[in-house]
């Protein structure tokens, strides 16, 4: 399913786009999958029921991360995503030691459906049930098809520190590779996309293992702006709330 054989030919130039970009190492790879394959994937995207534990932070986002058993072609996106083949490229373009989560922890297919939003935030580090992984990398498959500009649901990147900022459209068979850091803002503005039709993508995240952790567990970690005074308490709030929340009660994200 992936185009293993372009990404290859070209991993040079591939690895001094990413690296090279502003405002932290991204990468956006146009027609990353077989087109005819990548149809049938989509063809077979279930009405998703799950939101997202972004509560007050997004709007009508779902998740689902147990993806296989949905389609052969899932299987295979799956098997593809998680092989050695992509574990050396992604290696070789991003500079990390890193691996798939063959799990799709948080990940899998997100959709967002009318009026769907994302909030700025910078993501979690070191994974909840495995606190020597250290998450290194978000790894998106955007799946809309005929997508225009005046949709939106562009993928917004902010470096926190600099305040640089760019943002990446979301066509179908586009993937984007950013790199995961505490400075390292993303997410979406609300969306106008046809009725009917939702912001779909693919979402695997790649990890490396820190036998001892290299920095603070953080927790995801919301950018608000005051001109929403109650959303705005409520971010700086939610940190504390999840760490008291982790002591009880473990996390129920990998359900999906």
């Amino acid at each position: 399913m992936i185009n293993f054989d372009y990404l290859e030919a070209n991993k040079e130039k591939l690895r001094e786009e990413y690296l090279n970009a502003k405002p932290f190492p991204n990468i956006a790879i146009d027609n990353f999958c077989d087109e005819t394959k990548l149809n049938a994937l989509v063809d077979n995207v279930p009405d998703i029921e799950t939101k997202s534990a972004d509560y007050a932070f997004s709007k009508n986002k779902f998740e689902k991360s147990k993806i296989q058993e949905i389609a052969p072609e899932f299987k295979e996106f799956h098997e593809e995503m998680t092989s050695d083949r992509f574990k050396e490229l992604l290696k070789y373009i991003t500079g990390e030691d890193v691996f798939v989560d063959p799990d799709l922890y948080g990940g899998g297919i997100h959709q967002g459906k009318e009026g769907s939003f994302l909030d700025m935030h910078v993501d979690f580090n070191y994974h909840p049930l495995k606190p020597t992984w250290y998450r290194n990398l978000n790894i998106l498959l955007y799946l809309n098809k005929d997508w225009k500009e005046e949709y939106g649901g562009h993928l917004k990147l902010e470096h926190s520190m600099t305040g640089e900022k760019t943002e990446i459209g979301v066509p179908f068979n586009r993937l984007a590779i950013m790199q995961c850091r505490g400075f390292t803002l993303h997410g979406y503005d609300k969306i106008n996309f046809p009725a009917g039709k939702a912001r779909l993508s693919m979402a695997t995240y790649a990890f490396s293992i820190h036998e001892k952790q290299m920095e603070s567990a953080r927790t995801t970690k919301w950018k608000v702006d005051k001109s929403n005074p109650v959303k705005y308490i409520l971010s700086k709030l939610w940190v504390p709330a999840v760490k008291v929340k982790s002591m009880f009660f473990k996390s129920k994200t990998g359900d999906h």
